[in-house]
């Protein structure tokens, strides 16, 4: 009986251990980290269940409180104020953690393949252009924060991720998202104030893996038994949804980036339905349908052979996409393509280029180079093909500044090449093209083809001879007049 009475009394004392629990924190949220400014940004974790919680923002002195749940569950929104830091969040359940060195600034999500995951310092015996010089003076910019996700795919969604913020220094952005990173840089240099950037990426990984089945099975007009085809760890529907994007959902974000489509090549007809479902899956888990998405047109590589077009479908359906999701846009590549390396090194034009729309979009800053130009009509005098485009003075859009530029950097006159044109036997022959100089237009001739019916520019794997760019630098975005079947695929 004694025995029994010092076991009780034991078990007493230490009960107030067994159900008193340390806050535990998703490793998103941590010090260093970059919160969305102006904004209502979520703060959640693990307290002592049934708990009060208590939380405490330094940069305006508020305190929000709820009560953690029976699993102690718990999750509550904070107001942010303009842009600063360092500031602290104190959290207490009874016992108080404390986030030091926080930040108010922007927030992207980073997401892709490998060029989206190749580092500053580049892959082996890949390099990334200038990326010496880049690594150098990371720490001029010490409010810019990096948060890598680390790889994970499993068939459970997951609440947590591995990984934690990282301050700019020549280590971190060394192994840091060049793409991200060049992107982040831009902003934070441009508008003054710190940028948070979350990398989630895997090489090789297709769309469908990014996505959960329900949202495929959702996607109209693709093949749906193609899409849920793969096998492998980056590629299976939804893994890499559980492992990488789940975890960091609730991170108030202002927008993504995204850079991938080489690994749906297989697919590329249906990839526009499926980056369409993909955007709109993920803004309704952030629960913002208004966030920014932008993303990478995919540069010339040789793939299956350079004059076969692949990469061209996958890039049609990439434009094809943006006409149907809101608040998109995309980085044009064209100029920056290399034949034998599939992870070209000029990963800093191409972080611009995004920033380049995010600036103008959502941030109001003007005189920086318009989008891209896109094809926008054709008419047919004669024997000639007259072409006008979007995004350049006097073709369609009166008030863009941009022209293109008709001589090219080194100051030789610019002879548009890469253009392909075609009768209604819908044979393809090389074309002569000219600058229309009055009306902003090109004008594209065979006398191969005497009636001509179709245009191409830089349709095919890689482009060698495309250089059409505009004086801001933009390059003209790969195209066809035609819909035909594209048999050499």
């Amino acid at each position: 009986m004694i025995q029994m009475r010092k076991s009780i009394f034991l078990i007493l004392l230490l009960l107030p251990l067994a159900v008193s629990a340390k806050i535990e924190l998703p490793a998103i949220l941590g010090d260093n980290m970059v919160l969305q400014r102006n904004a209502q940004v979520n703060l959640w974790g693990k307290a002592t269940p049934d708990q009060k919680v208590s939380v405490t923002t330094s940069w305006n002195g508020a305190e929000y409180q709820t009560t953690a749940g029976r699993d102690g569950a718990w999750k509550l929104q904070v107001a942010t104020t303009e842009a600063g830091g360092p500031y602290s969040i104190t959290i207490s359940d009874g016992t108080e953690t404390v986030l030091n060195n926080v930040l108010l600034g922007e927030v992207w999500i980073c997401g892709g393949q490998s060029n989206m995951e190749m580092p500053v310092g580049g892959f082996a015996q890949q390099p990334v252009f200038n990326s010496a010089d880049h690594i150098l003076r990371a720490g001029e910019l010490p409010g810019i924060r990096l948060f890598t996700v680390q790889r994970a795919s499993t068939d459970t969604p997951q609440s947590d991720c591995k990984g934690s913020w990282l301050l700019s220094d020549p280590q971190s952005v060394r192994n840091f998202s060049a793409v991200g990173y060049f992107f982040g840089k831009a902003l934070a240099q441009t508008l003054d104030i710190p940028v948070g950037l979350i990398s989630s990426n895997w090489g090789g990984s297709a769309i469908e893996t990014w996505m959960t089945t329900e949202a495929i099975d959702a996607t109209p007009g693709i093949d749906h038994k193609l899409a849920k085809s793969r096998e492998a760890d980056n590629q299976a529907p939804q893994l890499l949804y559980n492992g990488m994007i789940l975890p960091i959902r609730n991170f108030t974000a202002k927008g993504f980036i995204w850079y991938q489509g080489e690994a749906n090549r297989s697919n590329a007809a249906d990839y526009k339905n499926l980056m369409v479902s993909m955007v709109k899956l993920w803004r309704e888990v952030w629960g913002n349908p208004d966030m920014p998405f932008y993303y990478v047109q995919l540069a010339p590589y040789n793939y299956n052979g350079a004059d076969l077009r692949s990469m061209a479908v996958v890039v049609e359906s990439q434009y094809g996409a943006m006409q149907e999701i809101p608040h998109s846009g995309i980085a044009a590549t064209t100029d920056i393509g290399n034949a034998t390396c599939i992870h070209p090194s000029q990963k800093e034009k191409v972080g611009t280029r995004l920033a380049y729309l995010a600036l103008q979009n959502d941030y109001g800053v003007k005189g920086l180079p318009a989008p891209a130009p896109t094809y926008r009509s054709m008419e047919i005098k004669g024997n000639k093909a007259i072409l006008t485009f979007n995004h350049v003075a006097n073709g369609g859009e009166g008030s863009a500044p941009d022209t293109f530029s008709r001589y090219l950097v080194d100051g030789s006159p610019c002879v548009p090449g890469s253009f392909e044109i075609a009768g209604a036997d819908r044979k393809f022959y090389p074309a002569k093209a000219r600058f229309v100089k009055e009306k902003n237009r090109i004008e594209v001739s065979s006398d191969q083809v005497p009636q001509p019916v179709a245009v191409r520019y830089a349709f095919k794997n890689y482009p060698a001879d495309a250089n059409v760019m505009t004086t801001l630098g933009q390059p003209l975005a790969p195209f066809r007049t035609d819909d035909w079947p594209i048999e050499d695929f």
